[in-house]
């Protein structure tokens, strides 16, 4: 009586160790084809650095959003986490140096590519590429934090590893870097700092996030002596320690704009308050620190503006400088055809 032997289904759900050599040879760069994956590093880091460079500074997001699919900074992000899981010290080293010279890179490329750019053309309040990433909040870190986790998953599998653009498009890693680059070239360190915690937010949320799920799935099994876990043990608490100092000034700069928000919602509402009885219509309000920027439209006399600093100091609880801005409006009817 012969036996059929039916195909058994794959059901491994965690790192398939099969993969494991091919994972290797894509994620760390070493072996014979060290100086040729080094020079294609750089060649693609330095074509999406210009890229970025002026896409940042001429606001096109479709242009810094080529720049973040030719990057290739987050693979030696990646090897590093994922060296860390599997306790090798040597090739965390290795990849956390490339990134290193690839951040050095970055910003000095940038810093001379911006140089030979009119200073008038450059603007830090109306350029939305540059504002969006020189003040980084929470909001940045829990995008980061699953950015990370996708891309580790993604490494991971070989059979989803074309998802990884997507990942490299909702993380922000070359712009902000390019940004600094941008900004102490202006000399404007206040953006340079903001731009650069961006990138270390996302860096150090890659290494926590991706470490986490390369370690859940089982790629650090492979982790086996006391110097291996040892390395893993005291990598994740560096990984942890990082993302905790970077929440700090994060959370500041998300609750000062929650407070802000708050302020101008309030603000607007006093402003439609003083404007009814009058055929002005509030067209925009701003609250800055202790001065309320108002700009209202229409035609004939306002009510005082006295007033309405008075009840704006009340709601606002410290006083304040009110200054109305009046768009003269002008209305035409046509006439019958």
């Amino acid at each position: 009586m012969s036996t059929t032997t039916l195909p058994t289904p794959i059901t491994k759900l965690g790192f398939d160790h099969d993969y494991l050599q091919a994972f290797e040879d894509k994620l760390f760069i070493e072996g014979p084809q060290t100086r040729r994956r080094l020079v294609n590093f750089f060649a693609l880091l330095l074509f999406a650095t210009v890229i970025a460079t002026y896409g940042v500074l001429s606001d096109s997001t479709a242009t810094v959003i080529g720049a973040m699919i030719v990057a290739p900074l987050m693979g030696p992000i990646m090897a590093t986490t994922a060296a860390v899981v599997m306790g090798s010290m040597s090739r965390a080293l290795r990849a956390i140096a490339l990134v290193v010279a690839g951040v050095v890179t970055v910003i000095l490329f940038s810093y001379i590519l911006s140089w030979v750019v009119p200073d008038v053309t450059i603007s830090f309040m109306s350029n939305g590429e540059i504002t969006s990433r020189i003040n980084p909040g929470l909001y940045a870190l829990l995008t980061a934090l699953g950015a990370g986790a996708a891309g580790a998953f993604i490494i991971s599998r070989a059979e989803i590893a074309d998802s990884m653009g997507g990942v490299a498009i909702a993380i922000s890693l070359v712009p902000p870097l390019c940004v600094v680059g941008i900004s102490l070239q202006q000399g404007q360190l206040d953006a340079a700092g903001g731009a650069f915690l961006l990138f270390l937010t996302n860096f150090l949320a890659i290494l926590l996030a991706g470490g986490v799920v390369l370690a859940v799935i089982g790629l650090g099994k492979l982790a086996t002596t006391r110097k291996h876990v040892r390395v893993r043990r005291v990598g994740f608490v560096m990984f942890v320690a990082g993302v905790f100092l970077v929440t700090i000034p994060l959370a500041l700069t998300t609750y000062q704009g929650v407070i802000r928000a708050k302020e101008n919602k309030m603000a607007t509402s006093e402003v439609q308050k003083w404007l009814e009885g009058t055929s002005y219509q509030m067209v925009a309000v701003k609250v800055d620190d202790r001065v309320v920027i108002t700009t209202v439209e229409g035609n004939g006399e306002l009510n005082p503006v006295q007033g309405l600093a008075n009840q704006l100091a009340l709601v606002l609880e410290h006083p304040v400088l009110v200054n109305v801005r009046t768009l003269p409006a002008q209305i035409g009817m046509s006439s019958n055809p």
